[in-house]
């Protein structure tokens, strides 16, 4: 007789979700895709048609789509305390580890072994940023409209140097107009992480359990609660060092980012380029490409870059003093996590009751399409800038890297044909960087 499903203690989930902090490799599909075989297939908490319907939820909301399944999921199964346990252990174990490696780059960067694994992992983290606007385009560029609307958000941010958000806005007001006027060429996209059986007749113990019933006071406490947690931080900072301070920008600036994280932490990546290298210069274009490479190394979602850049930028600016550096640097790391996954949390906590008063499936309207779309023209453009930096070092006046070019190259062979994962290729990088750095070394 098949297993039916049976709801854990809040300490066996714990337990897992502790797990999964560690564990969760391979960005957002890689992550959907151990929580789907682990608490539908095997553990069978929950049943594949609610865990289908949390997850297209969570695909339309800004924020990284796997953290906030996994805070959908800790809430249906114990409630608002199972969502923030959920949500914050998925993100815990990679803030520390990023502190950590954050500070042994800024500290020791130029230390000859550091200096070969980023040898080899920036070149792979070109060829995941092709992959990764392959596999978007691949999803959404199914009609001509699509096409052209790519095309003009390759243009607006490549020529035009267009600000991210002013391209979010103009597509989705294209995605309204065309969705009235030609609404074939908007029909949202699937799922890019498949479903089995949506007819699942697991039995399921979630539906008459009280905290899933929607109430306007519970809703209204929460949204107080949450505002709360965001305001009273952003006045300390503020009152501490004035609005133009770091601490306090640092607040405003990922704040604003995550709520323009739709189509996944690729898509922001241009804003946050834009803010952080352009508009405030805290960190400078190699410096962020080699965050990007420590973020796409260890678990947790792609976004946690976040830390990286909060550590390296307070690091720099020295904000305790010279004999706190690190203190500064695991200050500005905790920030940009705070101010760009509280807004994550907020978004179930206030919205999952309202989907859990239905369940038909939820569609991709046709400005969110529209903004998907032009997400892959944004992302094309991050991955010619990547390029440029990681294979013309010195610019176009100086060398082309050709070995650079080789490992990337091989990288993308990886996993466009051969279906490799990304930590698989991110291992293989720092070998062949560290192997490329060795034939340097005896041959000098």
């Amino acid at each position: 007789m098949e297993k039916t499903s049976q709801l854990p203690s809040f300490s066996e989930a714990l337990r897992f979700w502790l797990k999964l902090g560690f564990v969760s490799f391979g960005g957002p599909a890689g992550q959907i895709a151990i929580m789907h075989q682990e608490i539908v297939d095997n553990r069978r908490w929950i049943s594949e048609r609610r865990f289908l319907h949390a997850l297209n939820f969570c695909m339309v909301l800004p924020g990284p789509e796997a953290q906030q399944l996994a805070t959908y999921i800790g809430w249906l199964m114990h409630g608002v305390r199972g969502g923030i346990a959920a949500g914050a252990l998925f993100v815990l174990p990679s803030l520390f580890i990023l502190i950590g490696l954050s500070w042994i780059y800024i500290a020791f960067g130029h230390v000859p072994m550091v200096a070969a694994l980023l040898y080899g992992i920036k070149p792979a983290v070109t060829a995941i940023v092709a992959h990764a606007a392959y596999r978007i385009g691949s999803r959404v560029l199914k009609k001509p409209a699509l096409w052209a609307i790519a095309i003009l958000a390759f243009a607006a941010i490549f020529a035009l140097k267009a600000p991210f958000p002013l391209i979010v806005l103009i597509a989705a007001l294209l995605g309204v107009i065309g969705g009235k006027l030609i609404p074939a060429q908007f029909q949202g996209a699937k799922s890019a992480h498949g479903s089995s059986d949506a007819t699942d007749e697991i039995n399921d113990e979630i539906v008459g359990l009280a905290h899933i019933q929607f109430r306007w006071s519970r809703l209204i406490t929460i949204t107080v609660i949450g505002l709360s947690l965001w305001l009273v931080p952003m006045l300390v900072l503020f009152q501490n060092y004035g609005w133009t301070g770091m601490p306090t920008q640092i607040g405003w600036f990922f704040t604003k980012a995550a709520l323009l994280t739709l189509g996944g932490a690729y898509a922001v990546l241009p804003y946050i380029y834009q803010g952080v290298v352009e508009h405030y210069a805290w960190l400078s274009p190699t410096q962020l490409i080699d965050g990007l490479a420590l973020g796409e190394s260890t678990p947790g979602p792609l976004i946690m870059l976040v830390a990286f850049v909060g550590f390296v930028g307070a690091y720099l600016q020295g904000l305790f003093g010279a004999d706190s550096l690190f203190w500064a640097g695991a200050f500005g790391a905790s920030l940009a996590t705070w101010f760009t996954f509280l807004p994550s949390f907020l978004f179930i906590f206030i919205g999952a009751p309202l989907i859990e008063m239905t369940h038909n499936e939820l569609k991709f309207t046709a400005p969110l399409t529209a903004i998907t779309a032009a997400v892959v023209g944004v992302i094309i453009n991050l991955l010619l800038f990547f390029a440029y930096h990681v294979f013309w070092k010195t610019g176009f006046s100086g060398t082309f890297d050709w070995a650079a070019a080789g490992v990337s190259l091989l990288m993308a062979v990886l996993l466009f044909h051969c279906k490799r994962t990304v930590i698989e290729v991110i291992l293989l990088a720092m070998t062949i960087g560290l192997a490329i750095y060795g034939i340097s070394y005896f041959t000098l």
